[in-house]
Formats: structure tokens, C-alpha cells, sequence
């Protein structure tokens, strides 16, 4: 098995359950009092708790858009990204790069959607038209 391992800062359990868990459907995992596990498409998320959540930059410039840098997310089959966008727009999450394809008609096109989670962390769900393109240009 191989699997990505992140571990990133989050203000309170009690709202990263409910975004995680309550929104995006992730099984939680081991937890103490100061952190939490969660299955996130297969890979191991580790949220920890800080009163230093760092600000946003919009520094990354991708197909014409600025996206936040640093940002973690999960490349998913279209259905799977789809049912996430719904699930996202049913619990009122906004956008801050709507659902919109990249590379339009070129070699890596993809659907991508950007948003944050209650603790401020910018996350990107993305799906390729072609997964056979995840790593060509």
C-alpha cells in the first residue's frame, strides 16, 4: 500500500470533525485531545491543533488563475468529484476557485474546484479527463 501522509493545523477538533468527517464523509482515524486522524481518499490526514494558523497567498499562478500556496488536496475520479462539489454546495461551503476546467482541450485537462476548511486551509479536489495525464505535460 502507499499513501500520502499530511499533517497541517487546525483551530478546534470539534469543527475539523464536522467539516471532515460531517461534510466530506472522511472515516476518522486515532485521536487524542490535540489531534486527529482522518482517511481522506485513501490517505492518512493528521489535523493538530495551533492558535498559528498561517495567512493566506494567493501566490500560485495555474492556467490563469491564483491559487493558494501552500494547499493539499486529492485527485478523484469525476463521479467522485462531483459528488464532492455536491456535497460542498448542499452544506453551504463557498468556493474560492469555482468547480471550472483547466487545460481545456489540452494534454492534463482536468476539473478542479478550490475551498477552505473551517480552520482556514485551502483545498483542492481535482479530476482529469484522462488519468493517464496526472503526470504528462
Amino acid at each position: 500500500m502507499s499513501a500520502f501522509h499530511y499533517a497541517f493545523k487546525v483551530k478546534d477538533m470539534a469543527s475539523t470533525r464536522q467539516f471532515y468527517v460531517g461534510i466530506l464523509g472522511c472515516q476518522e482515524g486515532r485521536s487524542t485531545e490535540n489531534w486527529i486522524d482522518f482517511d481522506f481518499f485513501g490517505h492518512q490526514l493528521s489535523a493538530h491543533i495551533s492558535q498559528d494558523i498561517p495567512e493566506l497567498d494567493y501566490c500560485g499562478k495555474v492556467d490563469g488563475v491564483s491559487v493558494p500556496i501552500p494547499h493539499f488536496g486529492c485527485i478523484l475520479s469525476m463521479e467522485n468529484f462531483q459528488n464532492i462539489q455536491y456535497k460542498l454546495a448542499e452544506n453551504g461551503i463557498d468556493f474560492i476557485v469555482n468547480p471550472q476546467v483547466r487545460y481545456e482541450g489540452k494534454s492534463g485537462e482536468q476539473w478542479t474546484m478550490f475551498i477552505l476548511d473551517f480552520s482556514n486551509n485551502p483545498i483542492e479536489f481535482k479530476a482529469f479527463k484522462n488519468p493517464n495525464e496526472v503526470f504528462i505535460n
